[in-house]
């Protein structure tokens, strides 16, 4: 309920406006949710732990950095850095891009990092109030600065990319960034603003003995498209019906975790974020044509579209797991 629901979506020219918006209503009978819930990832840790309060065997811990994992037949151990020892039957790390537990269980993350980082900059002004027909969810094709703009809760959130510049040039770029998307009188507000490394990896396994790997812990991808944190969620899914099973009839399909989820993040969630990224970054004229109207077509064709919308809100790798 705190989540703004995003109907629809758009590819844009940052010069000429919308090129194609896709309607995530032609999903309906596909999934109950026919939508995208802009949900930010701090709000969703916040509502995971108050709903985990509501269990006594629960407990949250927060700032407790692992510090090794070790494991024999029987149990896996996590030391954190503070030196409390906790074991377990089963440990998934879903710690992050620069997971402890993926570096103590000895597992290799192969893959790239983008040249460019990813300068995010959360603003209140109203974008949607001045910028014609403006969807919640925005991916701004440019042959200079493509970028992104997502609402949520209160803000837009706005992604550009940024080259070769200290941190201190780019964080101090943000008011011209901001005018170069809308150019008013005033400065802008801002609230936060946040430059990170871009990586296209993914981990060499999924599982070590009694050690899981999850969401960016397992695989990283560029943000375009939203499929990081919602590949995340899926994977928790999927392991945690299988820990189900185990646990409760006897049936151990854990080995089953790896062959349906790492699939997916090689051949689909890398393949489609990158595609993502050469749409808005194109330079070339007649290529930035030829993929313009592609999209433009697709959107216009509502079973083209219908296909597109299950792919990239990753309906088509479920299905195609189970």
């Amino acid at each position: 309920r705190d989540g703004l629901i995003a109907r629809t979506f758009q590819v844009r020219d940052r010069r000429t406006g919308a090129i194609a918006e896709f309607d995530m209503g032609l999903l309906k009978g596909e999934t109950d949710h026919p939508y995208r819930v802009q949900y930010e990832q701090f709000r969703f840790t916040h509502l995971v732990a108050s709903r985990l309060a509501a269990f006594a065997h629960a407990r949250v811990v927060f700032n407790a950095r692992v510090a090794s994992v070790s494991q024999d037949a029987d149990r896996i151990t996590v030391t954190t850095e503070d030196g409390v020892v906790h074991e377990a039957d089963w440990l998934i790390g879903s710690d992050g891009a620069y997971s402890s537990v993926r570096t103590s269980l000895d597992i290799d993350f192969p893959g790239l990092t983008f040249p460019e980082r990813f300068f995010v900059i959360s603003t209140p002004f109203p974008f949607e109030q001045h910028l014609n027909q403006l969807s919640y969810v925005n991916y701004v094709a440019d042959t200079d600065e493509w970028c992104v703009l997502l609402k949520v809760p209160g803000l837009w959130r706005c992604l550009f990319p940024t080259n070769e510049e200290s941190d201190e040039e780019v964080l101090g770029s943000g008011e011209r960034r901001l005018q170069g998307v809308f150019a008013k009188p005033e400065p802008y507000e801002t609230r936060h603003k946040t430059l990170y490394r871009v990586h296209q990896r993914v981990a060499a396994t999924y599982r070590k003995g009694r050690g899981f790997l999850a969401g960016d812990a397992a695989h990283l991808n560029n943000p375009i498209g939203g499929m990081g944190m919602n590949g995340g969620l899926h994977d928790g899914l999927n392991l945690a019906g299988k820990l189900i099973d185990l646990h409760k009839r006897g049936i151990d399909r854990l080995d089953a975790y790896e062959q349906e989820r790492r699939p997916i993040a090689v051949e689909h969630i890398n393949a489609n974020t990158a595609r993502n990224r050469e749409v808005l970054a194109e330079r070339d004229p007649v290529a930035r044509k030829r993929k313009q109207d592609e999209l433009c077509r697709m959107a216009e064709d509502p079973v083209a579209a219908k296909a597109y919308l299950l792919k990239s809100s990753m309906i088509t790798t479920l299905r195609k797991a189970a």
